[in-house]
């Protein structure tokens, strides 16, 4: 009997190196990818404005979330770009994805992480591609929700990494990240060919060009500053970091 993969589901806000720990896990021999599942879903139902709106719904399962959870879940995964059956599937969460409505319950069916990243970095980088915005737009309340939910059903609180701490020394963070989600590290995780990959969602054009460019986990070139009008939004969202913090390994 084939072994049942190692489902991680990676929930993370926006501009948070979601993309790069991505590229990490699916430069992995192991690992097949999948990137943010229910976006096309979320667009559908919230009707917001994205860039490429048509073109993201176009491309995911909009019409129906039981359907995405079932391909989280459930469906046997194909080869990987490595040529490989992977024995881990790493599922790349928008936290803000998941709307009222959606049955949590399957996330007791996989493995759980959450990706943190400072309220300032986060806006000062949303703020480059966007500048309109909101609370919902960067997940960090939904975040905090959902690492609520997922430590009701584990009886213990999940795995969360900080992405300072991920770029400070990412060979360290990502061994204790595997050892945390029970997969062997594998160096093939901290260097990749520049590029996009055919896992990219469509909205790679508008969002991706940092990391088509990045060959592994680094820190950024120069530190964004936060615009001024945009400081009580981190102040808002900065008890939801702080809280998770104070969990990350």
């Amino acid at each position: 009997m084939t072994s049942q993969p190692v489902r991680v589901a990676m929930w993370s806000g926006p501009r948070n190196i979601s993309t790069a720990m991505m590229r990490a896990f699916e430069n992995r021999p192991d690992c097949a990818v999948w990137d943010e599942p229910f976006y096309a879903w979320y667009l559908q139902q919230t009707g917001l404005p994205h860039p490429m709106r048509d073109a993201v719904i176009a491309a995911g399962e909009a019409a129906d979330w039981r359907a995405i959870v079932a391909d989280c879940t459930a469906t046997p995964l194909a080869e990987n770009r490595h040529g490989n059956q992977p024995s881990i599937h790493y599922q790349k969460h928008m936290t803000h994805h998941m709307l009222p409505g959606i049955d949590l319950g399957w996330l007791g069916q996989v493995t759980n992480a959450f990706l943190i990243r400072r309220p300032e970095a986060v806006l000062a980088s949303y703020h480059d591609r966007h500048t309109d915005i909101e609370l919902r737009d960067v997940g960090f309340q939904e975040q905090a929700d959902l690492f609520d939910r997922v430590a009701d059903i584990n009886g213990a609180a999940p795995v969360v990494m900080d992405s300072d701490d991920i770029l400070a020394d990412p060979a360290a963070a990502l061994q204790r990240l595997c050892d945390a989600l029970g997969i062997p590290f594998d160096p093939a995780m901290l260097a990749w060919p520049a590029g996009r990959r055919d896992s990219d969602g469509v909205w790679a054009a508008h969002w991706y060009m940092s990391v088509e460019a990045s060959t592994g986990l680094a820190k950024p070139s120069r530190t964004r500053p936060l615009p001024e009008h945009l400081r009580p939004l981190a102040e808002q969202c900065r008890p939801y970091y702080d809280r998770l913090a104070q969990h990350r390994i």
